[in-house]
C-alpha cells in the first residue's frame, strides 16, 4: 500500500531503491506518527471534516496501536512503504472506511515533518536528562577530590598547579553551555509544521493552532513554505547540538587516556574496567574512554554530512531528505551511549594522591612564589626576575601549598553557583507541557 499510488504499479527495482532503509528508520517514528494522527483527527472533527462516530473509532484504535508500539508488537509489513502507510492500513483493516479519512488535509510531507519534529524533541529530552546526570556526577567528583592537586598544562608543558576539583568541575560547567545549544535545537524542533501539507497549505479550513496545542508545541511554523524548508535545517541544528556535547565528553575522554598512561599516572581504573593485550601481559588499556573519544570524534562530522546532503537544494521537498534519517537517527543512540558510559566509568576512577610532590612538577609552583613576593611588596617584574634566576641557578624552592581564593579557582570552586546555572538552563526546557499534552492525547 502506498499513500500516493493510483492504478500504475511501480517497478520492483524502483521501489527497492526509493524505499531504501525507510522501513527500519520509520519504526522509530511510529509512536510519533500515531500521536500526530490523534491530534490531526481531533482537529478534523473540530472543523467538520470527520464525524463524531468516526473520530471515536479512529481515536480508540490509534491508542491501541500506540500501546502495541510500546509493547514492541508493531511492524511495517513487506510491501508497505512507510510508517504512515502502515498506520492507515491497519486502521482501515480494523475499523473500515473511517481509517481512510485520516489523511484529509495532510501530505506525506508535513506528516513526516511532524513525526521528525516530535521524534527529535523526544530524543533531545533523553540527551538533556543524560547530560544532567553526568553533570551531577562531575560536580560530586569535583567536591570529593577538590584538595588533590595535579599539574595544569599549556602547550602540553607543565604550567601551573591545577586540581581534580577544577578538572572535574570544568567539564561539569562545559555541559551547561552545551545544553544552551541543545536548548536552541529543542526550540526549533518544538514548532508545529502540521497543516503545511506539501509545502503550500490546504484549501481545507484547518485549525493549525489546535494541533499545536494538542501536541504541546511551543508554537507553529507559521509560513507553510518555511515549514517545508525546515526539513534539513532542523536536522542540521540538532546535529550541531549533539556534536557540542560530544566535543566536551570526547575531550574529557582524551584527558583520561593521557592521565591513565604511565607517563602521567594521575588516575587508574579497576582491572575489570580495562582490557588487556594479546601479547603484553602488563597492559591495562582504557578502551572505554578511547571508544568514547572515537565515537564523539565521529559525531563531529555529522552537521557537515547533513549540510552537504542539503546544501544545493532549492525550496520545497526533495527525496534526498529521506537520507537524513540514516545520518541523524543513529547519532542519538551513539551520544546517549557515550554519556551513559562516561557516567558509569567516572565514579570508579582511582585518583592518585600527592602527584605534585614529584620533583618534575616543582617549577609549576614558580608563579605561586612570584605572587607571594608581590604580596610582600616586591614589584611584579622584580619578583619575576628573582624567581627566574633561582630556577636558572638551581636554588628554587617549591612551596607545599597553594592559596587561591578568587571565584572559580582551586580554593573556591563555586560548585553551588555552577549548579544554579545548570538548574536555570534545565528549567527553560518545558518538558512538563509536553508531558501534559501527550498524556491528554492518550487518555481514555
Amino acid at each position: 500500500m502506498k499513500l500516493w499510488q493510483k492504478d500504475i504499479q511501480v517497478q520492483e527495482e524502483i521501489e527497492r531503491f526509493t524505499v531504501g532503509n525507510d522501513r527500519e528508520m520509520d519504526l522509530e517514528l511510529a509512536p510519533f506518527d500515531i500521536l500526530g494522527s490523534l491530534a490531526h483527527t481531533r482537529m478534523l472533527n473540530q472543523v467538520g471534516l470527520l464525524e463524531q462516530k468516526d473520530l471515536a473509532a479512529v481515536q480508540r484504535e490509534l491508542k491501541q496501536l500506540y500501546a502495541e508500539v510500546a509493547q514492541g508488537n508493531f511492524l511495517i509489513e513487506d510491501g508497505v512503504e512507510d510508517v504512515h502507510s502502515q498506520v492507515e492500513l491497519l486502521l482501515t483493516k480494523r475499523i473500515g472506511e473511517a481509517g481512510k479519512k485520516i489523511h484529509s488535509g495532510r501530505s506525506r510531507n508535513d506528516q513526516v515533518l511532524l513525526d521528525l519534529k516530535l521524534y527529535m524533541r523526544h530524543q533531545l529530552r533523553q540527551v538533556v536528562e543524560a547530560t544532567e546526570t553526568l553533570f551531577h556526577t562531575l560536580q560530586n567528583l569535583s567536591e570529593q577530590h577538590k584538595d588533590k592537586l595535579l599539574p595544569g598544562y599549556t602547550h602540553l608543558q607543565v604550567a601551573m598547579p591545577s586540581s581534580f576539583g577544577l578538572w572535574f568541575g570544568a567539564y561539569a560547567e562545559s555541559l551547561i553551555d552545551d545544553l544552551l545549544v541543545v536548548q536552541a535545537a529543542y526550540r526549533i524542533s518544538n514548532k508545529n509544521p502540521l497543516g503545511s501539507a506539501a509545502g503550500y497549505g490546504s484549501s481545507f479550513p484547518l485549525n493549525r493552532q489546535l494541533t499545536t496545542d494538542l501536541l504541546g508545541f511551543e508554537s507553529l511554523n507559521y509560513n507553510v513554505v518555511y515549514a517545508q524548508m525546515g526539513r534539513g535545517k532542523t536536522e542540521r541544528v540538532v546535529a550541531t547540538a549533539l556534536t557540542t556535547i560530544a566535543a566536551t565528553i570526547g575531550r574529557m575522554a582524551m584527558d583520561l587516556c593521557l592521565y591513565m598512561s604511565q607517563n602521567f599516572a594521575f588516575v587508574s581504573l579497576p582491572d575489570e574496567l580495562t582490557t588487556g593485550s594479546s601479547i603484553m601481559p602488563h597492559k591495562k588499556n582504557p578502551d572505554v574512554f578511547e571508544l568514547i573519544r572515537g565515537k564523539c570524534n565521529k559525531l563531529q562530522g555529522l552537521p557537515n554530512e547533513i549540510a552537504l546532503q542539503t546544501a544545493n537544494l532549492p525550496s520545497g521537498y526533495h527525496r534526498d531528505m529521506q537520507l537524513l534519517k540514516e545520518s541523524l537517527f543513529p547519532a542519538f543512540g551513539t551520544l546517549l551511549d557515550c554519556l551513559q558510559m562516561a557516567n558509569y566509568m567516572l565514579p570508579k576512577l582511582i585518583v592518585k594522591d600527592n602527584i605534585m610532590q614529584d620533583e618534575k612538577y616543582k617549577y609549576a609552583f614558580s608563579v605561586e612564589v612570584v605572587n607571594n613576593e608581590v604580596l610582600q611588596g616586591v614589584p611584579f617584574r622584580d619578583a619575576y626576575k628573582k624567581v627566574g634566576s633561582a630556577i636558572a641557578n638551581g636554588t628554587f624552592e617549591a612551596p607545599t601549598q597553594v592559596h587561591h581564593t578568587h571565584e572559580g579557582s582551586i580554593g573556591n570552586l563555586c560548585t553551588e553557583q555552577i549548579a544554579v546555572q545548570m538548574q536555570q538552563v534545565l528549567q527553560a526546557f518545558d518538558f512538563t507541557k509536553v508531558d501534559a499534552a501527550v498524556n491528554a492525547l492518550l487518555a481514555e
